[in-house]
């Protein structure tokens, strides 16, 4: 009797009948094409970044960003500057195509244009190469923003004299100012103003520092009946003999800012 004589193999079409077995690509069968997600792929975008992040505290180590002082909502002279990664913006609204009545235009329609642009570039340029030359529409494109970038950026930058206008707007060290509790109008200022303005006339989240003020005694005379900026009229009810007292202890204390 032979072997297997009468009998029948029934196959199932929804298996396959070759079993490979879960092992990955060997990827020596592609040299420079393909590489390890890890550790090779992460191990280089870790090592960028780190040189990238060393170099920038580096950077913030060797020249600080010079800190001005709390902002005074009662100085109209000041004028305020977006940090610098948003000089780009900054300086793009003084053109007279993105500023007036053409803001709109400079604050929305030109970013959203640009950076809608940016977004729809691997899309606009789908080729499956990497170098940049089979890649010309999303290089170009690339190219013209961060050109776009660095340049208003320094122009915006180039302006400023960040050194004069740090100095002109330092903070003061409430430490170094001398708080005399016995002066009579130390008293009408607690119970007026500390709560705004602080224990040292330093200032606080509801109002801004009174130390190293440019506003004269009548200026501060009026501010204190009338009010400015956020500050509401009425805040002082006191006598015009108190509100003397209070002028003269706050002019007190700021001579030993000057």
């Amino acid at each position: 009797m032979k072997r297997g004589k009468g009998m029948r193999f029934v196959g199932d079409s929804r298996i396959s009948a070759d079993r490979t077995p879960n092992i990955p690509k060997d990827y020596s069968e592609y040299p420079g094409r393909t590489e390890y997600f890890w550790p090779n792929f992460l191990l280089k975008e870790w090592l960028v970044g780190s040189v990238f992040l060393i170099g920038f505290l580096s950077l913030v180590l060797a020249h600080p960003s010079p800190l001005e002082g709390v902002a005074d909502p009662t100085n109209a002279s000041y004028i305020p500057l977006p940090d610098w990664y948003f000089l780009f913006l900054y300086e793009l609204l003084k053109y007279d195509f993105a500023s007036g009545s053409y803001t709109i235009f400079g604050i929305l329609i030109l970013p959203g244009l640009a950076f809608g642009a940016l977004l729809l570039a691997p899309f606009l340029d789908s080729g499956p190469g990497r170098r940049p030359p089979k890649r010309p529409v999303a290089v170009a494109m690339m190219l013209l923003g961060l050109a776009s970038v660095i340049w208003l950026t320094y122009e915006s930058a180039a302006a400023v004299d960040w050194e004069e206008r740090a100095e002109m707007n330092k903070p003061i060290p409430a430490s170094d100012v001398e708080i005399d509790t016995e002066d009579p109008g130390y008293a009408i200022y607690e119970s007026n103003c500390l709560s705004c303005h602080g224990e040292s006339l330093e200032g606080g989240a509801a109002g801004p520092s009174l130390l190293g003020t440019e506003h004269t005694a009548e200026e501060i005379a009026t501010i204190a009946r009338e009010g400015i900026g956020n500050m509401p009229p009425g805040m002082f009810n006191g006598s015009d003999e108190e509100l003397e007292q209070l002028v003269n202890f706050i002019m007190t204390v700021n001579e030993q800012v000057e």
